[in-house]
């Protein structure tokens, strides 16, 4: 059974002033840690959702498979996002990971793709009981997604509506959700 991953990495991120995903941390940018994080943990192909800043050069360097995707769809949001990165995926399940979310590592995103493996089609980790990102999709669920996703949301109304089909993993001793809107929280983040 294979996984994808699929990486939103499109906005302008206003509040922050520029693009997240080139923002570096420890000589890293944002968007190729997420690539790496997920091609670690076992994901096959990474599609990378770019618009506001050109990405190309993630592919160069990935450890595995990665296809850019481009969303000239971009300021309207993340759910046109969303919407094109599920078009482009062809396996049989995909893992969803936004981009300014530093503190999610690979650990995490195993322990979604095991719930996949042991029956799940629609999985989103949780900490201390509440929905964060990364979500796990089977391929029965883009189209029901795609639909409901516009303006800035993803797959959480998506989810949210259809709760009987929702295994949430528990992540709170793995990782740290927190996602990064400003310049202040790369600091707070202990990261800038």
């Amino acid at each position: 059974m294979t996984v994808a991953g699929l990486v939103l990495a499109a906005g302008e991120s206003r509040r922050f002033g520029r693009p997240k995903a080139v923002v570096e941390i420890d000589g890293e940018r944002l968007v190729d840690r997420a690539v790496r994080v997920l091609h670690e943990a076992g994901c096959t192909t990474v599609y990378v959702v770019a618009g506001a800043a050109s990405l190309g050069e993630v592919s160069e360097r990935a450890t595995g498979p990665v296809q850019v995707v481009d969303n000239p769809e971009w300021p309207t949001g993340m759910g046109s996002s969303v919407r094109r990165g599920l078009a482009s995926v062809t396996e049989a399940a995909v893992v969803i990971m936004v981009v300014d979310t530093p503190g999610i590592g690979a650990a995490v995103v195993r322990r979604l793709i095991d719930a996949r493996t042991a029956g799940a089609t629609a999985a989103v980790a949780t900490y201390g009981g509440a929905p964060r990102n990364p979500v796990l999709l089977a391929r029965e669920h883009f189209a029901g997604v795609s639909a409901l996703a516009v303006d800035d949301v993803g797959a959480r109304a998506y989810l949210a509506a259809h709760p009987d089909v929702v295994t949430q993993v528990e992540c709170s001793d793995l990782a740290d959700p927190f996602d990064i809107d400003t310049p202040e929280d790369l600091r707070r983040g202990g990261l800038g």
